[in-house]
């Protein structure tokens, strides 16, 4: 059965300027609900619905299908259900089948575990339900204020005080998932209706981007292990390539008067190619720049190099062949397009955060740091806990 995940992201935000699309933990704000949903077993496409350009380009960089909406639909007085409702007769409208269920992912809402999509659809199968939303179980002694200004206890008696443990937990909409039938909407103008169920989330998953701290405390959450996707490495790794400019350098350079350039490295990514070299990994620099810094930076870190290659991909294809090597056991880590032809070639292409758009997308795995600051430390660490992992593993 076909299973739509609609996205809204509209332009325009007051707190936050163009908060859909700022940098979290590596991706833009946008593109962790897209991944998130493009990841779910259960869902078979995913559209975001704006009116921003902007926020098109990034939904298409990430593989979301995109409905533009009037400003009507995107203005401070808009409904969520208004930008549902449109992207749902505009899919239809297309000649498109109606689908079994709608998912909507609010972007604002990005801290979600791996399985949280599929499992909020299967509950809503399985107990028949019309519609599920996401909520975050609380047991909190709440007041409100009567019109007259007289404070009244809502969620427990103060009278009669039981320990918060002890209390009926009570859910609070945490805005991450909605799951719901198509015909719903359309009879009731809601996302929640008829039988209704209750996903339950956990309490980091109840954080939403509502002003600049909040980002700063979701850029923490998500980083967490129980919120990043699993890396499925390769078994064994034969090799590790680096681009040069943009993955070891910030991709800037320095000219004096005799037109010598200088470029920015970290040195921590010195410590992440010791642990390399620790584990016996092989390394190699591949990089389309023909200059002095690029050897004198391989002979510092003792890795082999080849600069100024004009065609990386059919070089590293002849190196892959000269060594025997398994392509689909490389991984590459690169920042511009013209890395999209190693990409294609090795079996895990790894990007920079700071890597162009397409490079990006084209990625099994964006890093959190940009290139030349620490981008390639950040790789080796990685590598080093899986090589640690797989070897307890087989012992």
């Amino acid at each position: 059965m076909n299973v739509i995940c609609i996205i809204p992201a509209r332009g325009g935000s007051k707190r936050v300027p163009g908060k859909n699309i700022l940098p979290l933990a590596g991706l833009p704000v946008l593109a962790w609900s897209i991944v998130h949903a493009r990841n779910a077993k259960g869902i078979d496409t995913v559209v975001v619905s704006t009116d921003d350009e902007a926020i098109a380009d990034v939904a298409r960089t990430y593989g979301a299908e995109v409905i533009m909406r009037p400003p009507e639909l995107a203005n401070d007085t808009a409904t969520s259900e208004s930008a549902l409702e449109h992207a749902l007769e505009t899919w239809c409208a297309a000649g498109k089948d109606d689908p079994e269920l709608v998912v909507f992912l609010q972007c604002t809402s990005p801290a979600r575990r791996i399985d949280d999509i599929d499992n909020a659809i299967l509950q809503l199968r399985e107990s028949n339900a019309d519609a599920v939303f996401s909520g975050t179980p609380q047991r909190g002694f709440v007041w409100g204020v009567d019109t007259d200004g007289t404070p009244q206890s809502l969620t427990y008696d103060w009278q009669q005080r039981k320990r918060g443990q002890d209390m009926d937990p009570r859910f609070v909409e945490n805005g991450s998932i909605y799951v719901f039938r198509p015909d719903l909407l359309r009879k009731t103008s809601n996302r929640l209706g008829g039988r209704i169920g209750i996903y339950e989330m956990d309490y980091w998953s109840s954080f939403e981007i509502d002003t600049p701290e909040d980002m700063e405390l979701l850029e923490w959450i998500l980083r967490r292990p129980e919120y990043t996707t699993p890396i499925t490495w390769p078994r064994p790794i034969d090799l590790l390539v680096f681009d040069f400019d943009g993955v070891m350098t910030d991709n800037t350079a320095s000219v004096d008067e005799q037109g010598n350039e200088t470029v920015r490295i970290d040195r921590a990514d010195g410590l992440g190619i010791d642990q390399m070299h620790a584990v016996g990994m092989p390394m190699l620099i591949l990089s389309t720049e023909r200059n002095p810094v690029v050897t004198a930076r391989a002979q510092k870190l003792q890795i082999d190099v080849e600069h100024g290659i004009a065609d990386k991909a059919k070089r590293l294809a002849e190196i892959i062949a000269e060594r025997d090597l398994d392509p689909d056991r490389v991984i590459y880590l690169g920042n511009d397009v013209n890395d999209l032809g190693c990409f294609a070639l090795v079996g895990f292409p790894v990007a920079v955060a700071d890597a162009h758009p397409q490079v990006r997308s084209a990625a099994n795995h964006v890093l959190s740091k940009n290139g030349g600051n620490g981008a390639v430390r950040e790789l080796c660490d990685l590598v080093t806990h899986h090589m640690k992992q797989q070897k307890a593993e087989q012992s």
